[in-house]
């Protein structure tokens, strides 16, 4: 599948916030002790007792998902929130199932992560140049957190993106997370005129932001009927390695 050409929109320029920057370790304590969702906290906890069958004998996470990945990455992967039986289980972002080996196949083929298999959150896995964290911290029932629960998610991403200062690159995984990273831009006064449209493959660089590169989920629904295929998510991150590897776009006047 071709990979489309960067595209511009005209934008209102960003505010950083004024605010110091949370470091990451700091983020990573705000976002486990982070009770803002009663009710994803309660659903979280009951899957952690009750388990699943494959993995009855394992100690489940059970609490909100912090990010993942280096301190200087150039590339922040943003998902949609932990798999019930995924990172809920091992306590880090897509890891433990099906969606984040396929992630990181296509990470690791264009040499953002050691590995391309992500089993469990001991297994050794480094990624180098990128950051990878979601758009809701907790499971949510059914892959569907309420507009309100993504709200009160939001500022982990904005910390997140103050405190990662070398990010050139933003792959959002699927339409919650586009949205997601569209709000955090409008906060900042980043507004494409109209939004784009929400599809696979499109590179977005905005004047006075990081290059958006939009991607199907990787979830069982798109990997199994063939409308995410290894190829076509390789391209993506092939794509983002392009990027961050070129010369750092003038910036107008």
């Amino acid at each position: 599948m071709p990979t489309s050409k960067p595209t511009r929109s005209p934008v209102r320029h960003s505010k950083r916030s004024s605010r110091a920057s949370p470091s990451l370790a700091a983020i990573r304590h705000a976002v486990v002790d982070c009770a803002r969702c009663p009710r994803l906290l309660a659903y979280c906890a009951r899957i952690a007792r009750v388990k699943k069958a494959a993995h009855r004998d394992a100690v489940y996470w059970g609490k909100p998902v912090p990010g993942f990945g280096s301190r200087r990455a150039r590339v922040l992967v943003l998902g949609l929130a932990p798999a019930a039986h995924g990172a809920n289980r091992t306590g880090r972002v897509f890891t433990g199932d099906g969606s984040g080996d396929f992630l990181m196949r296509a990470m690791h083929s264009a040499g953002f992560a050691n590995m391309p298999t992500t089993p469990h959150a001991r297994d050794g896995l480094t990624l180098t140049d990128a950051y990878i964290t979601a758009a809701v911290r907790c499971a949510p029932p059914e892959n569907k957190p309420s507009r309100r629960e993504l709200e009160n998610c939001q500022s982990h991403l904005e910390d997140e993106l103050d405190a990662l200062r070398e990010l050139r690159v933003i792959v959002t995984s699927g339409r919650i997370a586009y949205d997601a990273y569209w709000r955090v831009m409008r906060r900042r006064h980043v507004q494409p005129s109209p939004k784009p449209a929400f599809e696979h493959g499109p590179v977005y660089s905005p004047d006075e932001a990081q290059t958006l590169i939009a991607s199907y989920h990787p979830s069982r629904q798109n990997t199994n009927t063939g409308r995410l295929t290894p190829s076509m998510f390789a391209s993506i991150f092939q794509r983002a390695r392009q990027l961050i590897d070129s010369p750092p776009r003038a910036k107008r006047p």
